[in-house]
């Protein structure tokens, strides 16, 4: 089968003939469809992300259908499916085990003809989506899910603040939280993404290079209840400022730095939480399967790549150029 292999530091992205996955007990051979990438597998190309093993296919996101299955009486068998990347939670919600991985390092990913998992991470292809949009749907939809739900608690009339729409997890996000009823506010970096993300309910954006961006979001919202960041750095510094008292402020990523020095004071006097959080359990990825399907979201897909030119979808999330989800169509 055809392949997009991680085939060493000083070729990372290679497409090439691999052998075949064979399902054993409890395992079923997915016939891949569509996949996505997320910031990690680039992440994991450019070298900066732990435990990198060559060669490993790449690919945490995928959707098609099963083809063969270890247990001749499977039920899955021909259906159409998506694919839990988040395997080996563990046995508390709160967090993940040690024995926790990610679909696509070290286990080969969805970025392949095929793909081998354990039959307990499939889940039904939302009917109302094309393998395309439901490939692009399972990282960043639970991320965004367990972040803004779950670690958050967002509900109806949250004034919410995501900070840097625009990838997978950000888009996710403003739909997610638009669908509950939230009043959503966003920061981007591009103007044209702020505009996409009006179109898609957001309230108000401001773009974070100006120098006056948070008073800009204090004049516009007043203050928020909830705040998603997937950057950090040094303009954290002024996200507690713009919190309302008892604000939930929950971050996944810190691709702009560590957390600054801030107002410790406001913090507890405000009583603000400040949650890390990702990935999610099993349970966190079927609600946000049956969220998605109850408000009928459809995923924001900015490209659509062939696996052959899967070099070119990793160039351009390199370059941060994206608004939604690249997608490798196999």
């Amino acid at each position: 089968m055809k392949a997009i292999v991680l085939e060493s530091a000083e070729n990372p992205i290679v497409y090439k003939e691999v052998d075949k996955p064979v399902p054993g007990p409890g395992e079923v051979l997915v016939k891949i469809k569509a996949a996505a990438l997320n910031r990690r597998d680039y992440w994991i190309t450019q070298g900066k992300y732990a435990g990198i093993k060559y060669p490993t296919i790449l690919g945490a996101d995928g959707a098609g259908i099963v083809a063969e299955a270890g247990d001749a009486n499977s039920d899955w068998l021909n259906k159409e499916v998506i694919i839990n990347p988040s395997h080996n939670w563990g046995e508390h919600d709160e967090y993940q085990g040690k024995d926790f991985k990610i679909l696509g390092l070290p286990e080969d990913g969805t970025l392949a003809e095929y793909v081998l998992t354990k039959a307990e991470y499939l889940y039904p292809k939302p009917a109302h989506l094309t393998f395309e949009q439901a490939a692009a749907l399972p990282l960043a939809g639970l991320t965004a899910y367990r972040a803004l739900f779950t670690k958050a608690k967002a509900q109806k009339d949250s004034k919410v603040l995501i900070v840097g729409v625009g990838a997978g997890t950000g888009t996710f996000l403003l739909q997610f939280a638009v669908a509950a009823g939230c009043q959503v506010f966003v920061t981007s970096g591009s103007g044209e993404k702020l505009e996409q993300a009006k179109q898609l309910g957001a309230a108000a954006g401001v773009n974070y290079k100006a120098q006056d961006w948070a008073d800009e979001l204090k004049h516009l919202a007043g203050g928020f209840d909830v705040v998603i960041d997937s950057a950090l750095g040094p303009d954290f510094s002024k996200i507690p400022n713009l919190c309302n008292p008892g604000a939930r402020i929950a971050f996944f990523g810190a691709t702009a730095g560590n957390i600054p020095e801030i107002d410790a004071r406001m913090i507890f006097w405000k009583q603000l939480q400040i949650l890390g959080t990702t990935m999610g359990t099993q349970a966190e990825f079927a609600a946000m399967v049956d969220f998605v399907t109850q408000h009928q979201i459809v995923p924001v897909i900015d490209e659509v790549f062939p696996l052959a030119n899967a070099k070119e979808a990793f160039q351009k999330m390199g370059a941060a150029k994206q608004f939604g989800k690249l997608v490798i169509s196999i």
